[in-house]
């Protein structure tokens, strides 16, 4: 790559060349035999150990290996041999770099002379000597002199020159990229997230998951790939036969077609209540409703006319929410799209002999998953009665995302990640085992469930009002707008002063922007307690504290550059940058980081890291502009490099700001 580079290279790069310098050094084959050797000479070795280290231990466990036949020569020939048939080139995780521990070690850290040594027949010092001397030309346009640290860590740190370079590039991209590289390999990527049910609230759960799913969807389709996010709406089950014979009773007009679309169904979830106290008390209604699911299914008129309207005036509710939100692009595809594949699952799993009779019902039984008592636990894909359960849906729908064709209307995913709560864990991990030994999915596809934990209250129960019912998102929403409101005008210099439209909307902007950045700067896998005072303070890491980051830099560059308050900010013209002052080599190290988080939030689907980056880049910014002045830098040269280190830092935040889904703000 030539220094004239346009894009910045980041822990990647720096494995890729450590894999590459590895194979040039080492030959896997030989590697491979050696570590087999000693595994098969290591056994005896540490048996001797034993027996002087601690006699009544040894006493028992000798006995039983001396017991064991001794292999023979061809047994030990044919396991080595296998190892080397096996051997692969080394690939990017052998190169074993991770990000130094400590800043002052450098930017990368490789602890691959470590596990090669043995094998190599070499110390680990030596080993990394060796390493080193293959890598020096690869990097050194880059890198200072690698260090060998210890007992063969090898440290990488980038040059000054290197940092300069790139911050440049990053300056030159502030509207853009900001210099970081699209994925190599482009994937199709299924994104299944939100998810909430017809005809019920939504919940706290499916904030969650509409936030997290959102989220990656965003950094995914930034890395380059082709993202298709689906919203798997509960539109099917047992409920629809109680709720549609409700609606011939209470709002017959909402089983014909033509009528259904004048028909007001009102509060949906009172509807719902209405429906589940009848079907509780009444056993002709039950009857009623058991038949009517089966009507449903077979494609009746008129329950199908009863069943859309619930669909379509749910949608209108959830689309409130998702207009809030800001959430775009999301593709509903019910659970209900599934019905015409779930026959053929069933027939394919009992063809390869996977699915079988239990207890009158038809289920798959896989290795490893038992119930508390030891038995095996079933993976029902029918109940007794013919209807099909949530696995054998889930099981069509891997087999349209990744199997059919697109020609047939299949997307050919090489990923799909499935954003729900973790108490879905094993369900998905059924699942997934399912799919892979009915050979629905190859090695090259990846499912993965991407699980999050509860929303409690402050108190570490159960979210709730005061009365005990669920919280209603929108009135969630709503609150912490309001909140937001209520503190900006408390700090207005004329408190009784009218809103205008424009500080509405930034309230708006701070007080959702509160919530998406409370749910995503926890680990997704905690439980988080919801608090309104936690999530709009200014200090911490939270939105608010961000977008003040933001608009404080703005504030910094429009007085640097004699702009007005009130017009939107012209960023400067790129310079060349200059360090002279250590807070700014920390930042410009932080700032050129940004493709490596990227990555890993891609590849391990933490959100938390871009809150926790998005934090550090503040506050090493604050740690620059506390010693370095912008405004009255020694020199108008010094003057236009800081200036450049202000637009990066606030095109940083701008950029993954917007994929939390958060709109800056200039003014505060």
């Amino acid at each position: 790559s030539s220094s004239t580079t346009s894009s910045l290279v980041g822990i990647d790069w720096v494995r890729e060349v450590v894999a590459t310098a590895l194979n040039d050094v080492f030959d896997p084959k030989e590697i491979a035999k050696n570590a087999a050797t000693a595994k098969l000479d290591g056994k005896k070795k540490k048996n001797k150990k034993k027996k002087n280290v601690d006699e009544s231990a040894a006493n028992n466990k000798p006995e039983e290996e001396e017991q064991k036949p001794k292999m023979s020569e061809e047994e030990r020939n044919y396991i080595i041999q296998a190892a080397i048939d096996a051997a692969q080139p080394f690939s990017t995780c052998d190169a074993m770099v991770t990000p130094a521990t400590k800043p002052e070690f450098g930017d990368y850290q490789c602890n691959a002379a470590m596990s090669l040594a043995k094998s190599a027949g070499l110390n680990p010092r030596e080993c990394a000597t060796k390493i080193v001397d293959q890598l020096r030309p690869l990097i050194q346009e880059y890198m200072e002199e690698p260090e060998i640290a210890g007992p063969g860590f090898i440290n990488f740190k980038f040059k000054e020159e290197y940092l300069s370079q790139a911050l440049g590039v990053m300056v030159t991209e502030s509207m853009g990229r900001l210099g970081v590289p699209e994925a190599g390999d482009k994937k199709k990527i299924v994104v299944d997230f939100s998810s909430p049910n017809i005809a019920k609230e939504m919940h706290v759960g499916h904030l969650r998951s509409t936030i997290i799913g959102d989220t990656l969807s965003n950094l995914l389709t930034f890395s380059g790939h082709d993202v298709l996010r689906l919203n798997h709406v509960g539109d099917w089950g047992t409920q629809f036969g109680m709720l549609v014979e409700h609606l011939r009773d209470e709002f017959p007009q909402a089983l014909s077609k033509e009528t259904a679309k004048d028909v007001e169904l009102g509060d949906l979830v009172t509807l719902y209540k209405a429906a589940k106290k009848r079907f509780d008390a009444d056993d002709d209604f039950k009857v009623r409703s058991r038949e009517g699911v089966v009507k449903l299914q077979a494609g009746d008129k008129e329950a199908l006319a009863a069943w859309e309207s619930l669909c379509a005036a749910s949608r209108v509710e959830y689309q409130k929410i998702y207009d809030v939100l800001n959430i775009v692009g999301l593709n509903e595809r019910g659970e209900s799209f599934y019905n015409p594949y779930l026959l053929n699952v069933i027939e394919d799993l009992e063809g390869q002999g996977l699915a079988v009779e239990s207890e009158g019902a038809t289920a798959v039984f896989l290795d490893g998953y038992t119930n508390r008592d030891g038995s095996p636990l079933p993976m029902l894909v029918r109940k007794s009665d013919g209807g099909f359960n949530y696995a054998t849906t889930d099981l069509a729908a891997i087999r349209h995302r990744v199997q059919m064709e697109t020609s047939d209307g299949g997307e050919k995913a090489d990923r799909v990640l499935y954003v729900t709560d973790a108490g879905q864990s094993q369900h998905f991990e059924m699942v997934f085992a399912a799919a892979e030994k009915a050979g629905f999915v190859t090695d090259s596809v990846s499912l993965e469930h991407v699980p999050f934990g509860l929303v409690q209250g402050e108190d570490g129960k159960k979210f709730a009002t005061r009365s005990g019912d669920t919280v209603k998102l929108k009135d969630l929403l709503d609150e912490a707008v309001r909140i937001a409101g209520e503190d900006m005008k408390s700090r207005m210099e004329n408190p009784d002063e009218d809103f205008t439209d424009a500080i509405a909307d930034v309230a708006k902007t701070v007080g959702i922007g509160a919530v998406k950045y409370a749910d995503l700067s926890m680990n997704r896998e905690s439980n988080y307690k919801f608090s309104y005072g936690r999530m709009l303070s200014l200090n911490g890491n939270t939105a608010p504290y961000m977008l003040y980051a933001y608009a404080r830099i703005c504030g910094i560059v429009r007085k640097a550059t004699d702009q007005p308050d009130d017009q939107k900010v012209v960023w400067p013209e790129a310079n060349e940058i200059l360090i002279t002052h250590d807070s700014e080599k920390q930042l410009i190290r932080n700032l050129i980081k940004l493709p490596d988080v990227l990555s890993e939030v891609e590849s391990e689907l933490y959100p938390n890291r871009l809150c926790d980056y998005l934090f550090e880049t503040s506050q090493k910014f604050n740690q620059f502009y506390e010693n370095c002045s912008v405004n009255n830098a020694e020199t108008p040269e010094l003057k236009a490099s800081r200036l450049s280190l202000c637009t990066v830092s606030a095109a940083t935040i701008r950029l993954l700001m917007g994929f939390i889904g958060i709109d800056v703000v200039e003014r505060l």
